[in-house]
């Protein structure tokens, strides 16, 4: 499956101008150290965990695949680490990774050097922010991310500025609201505790179809919606979303 119409490649000019320094875009300081404080402080030891459920990430990454193209232009809001950026970014045209955590960018970069991929690089940005252009990406890939925003439709807003007309939005997500009962009753009432004492991040919790309501409130067209799951129920929805073409 590919995008249409056909699209063009994002020329090193062009990716060269989102940057107002190498590795970072322009967004307000103070608040992105105050939404990275917390990922700074484990991005070392977040690398280090293993996939919980490798067989289910792999189905995701084949799926992806078969999304994009030679010629796609990718945006990858909250890329952590870097490490799926690694293994997709050879299927497009250009890859730019972007998180709002230094320490997790900076890991990012310490395993492109160790394996390099011409298409990737990676960029110290926050997914709120509309930092990324109008209308300059194929693809914007959100992968774990939208239950960690502060807000969610804000995020939703800035993927849907930087795609172009036609372009695709991929995003897996953990729907917190479909978790057991008891775990879904208990996790709001630790999680300001836990998030005063360091311990957590901010969590929003929903189901798939709040999220889908979301995507389509914001403009979206939703083309798939999948479980790639293999270990027991899977609460992580996978969700393939188009920017409608321009109209005239």
């Amino acid at each position: 499956m590919s995008l249409e119409p056909p699209l063009s490649p994002l020329t090193p000019e062009a990716l060269n101008a989102i940057d107002s320094t190498p590795g970072h875009l322009p967004v307000p300081p103070d608040a992105m150290a105050r939404k990275a404080r917390f990922w700074d402080r484990i991005a070392r030891r977040y690398a280090a965990d293993p996939v919980a459920d490798p067989a289910g990430y792999e189905a995701t990454l084949l799926r992806v695949q078969g999304l994009l193209g030679a010629h796609q232009n990718v945006l990858e809001l909250g890329c952590g680490t870097g490490s799926t950026a690694l293994r997709l970014a050879p299927y497009a045209g250009q890859w730019l990774g972007t998180d709002i955590s230094a320490g997790m960018i900076t890991i990012a970069h310490e395993k492109l050097a160790a394996t390099p991929v011409p298409q990737l690089r990676f960029a110290l940005a926050d997914a709120e922010a509309p930092a990324f252009g109008s209308g300059r990406w194929d693809v914007v890939t959100a992968f774990n991310l939208l239950h960690l925003v502060d807000d969610l439709e804000q995020t939703l807003n800035v993927a849907l500025q930087a795609l172009k007309p036609g372009g695709l939005f991929i995003a897996k997500t953990p729907c917190l609201r479909e978790m057991n009962p008891v775990a879904a009753w208990l996790l709001p009432l630790a999680l300001p505790l836990m998030r005063a004492i360091g311990a957590a991040p901010q969590v929003r919790f929903f189901n798939s179809a709040a999220l889908e309501a979301a995507l389509r409130q914001r403009g979206f067209d939703i083309e798939a919606v999948e479980r790639h799951g293999r270990r027991g129920k899977d609460i992580r929805v996978f969700i393939v979303a188009r920017k409608p073409l321009a109209t005239c």
